[in-house]
């Protein structure tokens, strides 16, 4: 590698998701490169934030499967519900868990934007994320709720719609039902 990587290109670098023959030519150049060095530990500050965030229960929102492989082999731990299409799982987080995932199954492939509408008992009125990151090959939406929120709640119903969003229409992917139960330490 000759050239300096890009945000990006660091961001996959960071993450483990480039190929075995990028990943070995930006290792030999983020080794004498000053300026790709400094952006690198700016990536690994940032990705420290957000998964000290994710982690603190302060944040909520749509993660990818290789963001919560990466928290979960830094012995951070998760408690993870995959729920298949329009199914339902009854749920409750423990007082050690730190993370909270959501592995929603759904018909992905062909599809260019998601959006997923969240709807609960306890909440005036639904929350959209809009444009989403999402794997086709794997058939998930990665949802990671606020654990700090989730833990101080008392029983309750959420229902998550995956939406494929295209050319102005909408179409639901999937529904999803978490029942919410406290944790029987926490009450």
């Amino acid at each position: 590698m000759t050239h300096h990587a890009d945000f990006s290109t660091l961001i996959d670098y960071w993450f483990g998701e480039l190929d075995e023959a990028a990943q070995t030519a930006l290792d030999e150049h983020y080794l004498g490169c000053g300026a790709c060095s400094a952006r690198l530990a700016e990536v690994e500050a940032l990705a420290s934030g957000v998964r000290r965030a994710f982690t603190g229960g302060l944040v909520r929102g749509v993660v990818t499967p290789a963001f919560v492989e990466k928290v979960r082999s830094s012995g951070v731990r998760v408690r993870e519900y995959r729920v298949e299409r329009n199914g339902s799982v009854n749920c409750t987080v423990a007082p050690e868990d730190q993370m909270l995932v959501s592995r929603l199954q759904a018909p992905l492939e062909g599809v260019r934007r998601v959006d997923v509408v969240v709807s609960s008992s306890v909440t005036q009125g639904p929350l959209r994320f809009d444009d989403v990151p999402f794997d086709p090959a794997a058939g998930e939406v990665v949802m990671a709720p606020s654990i700090a929120y989730v833990k101080s709640m008392p029983a309750y119903v959420t229902v998550m719609r995956v939406l494929a969003v295209e050319a102005g229409a909408e179409r639901v992917l999937g529904e999803y039902t978490f029942s919410h139960s406290p944790h029987a330490s926490s009450g």
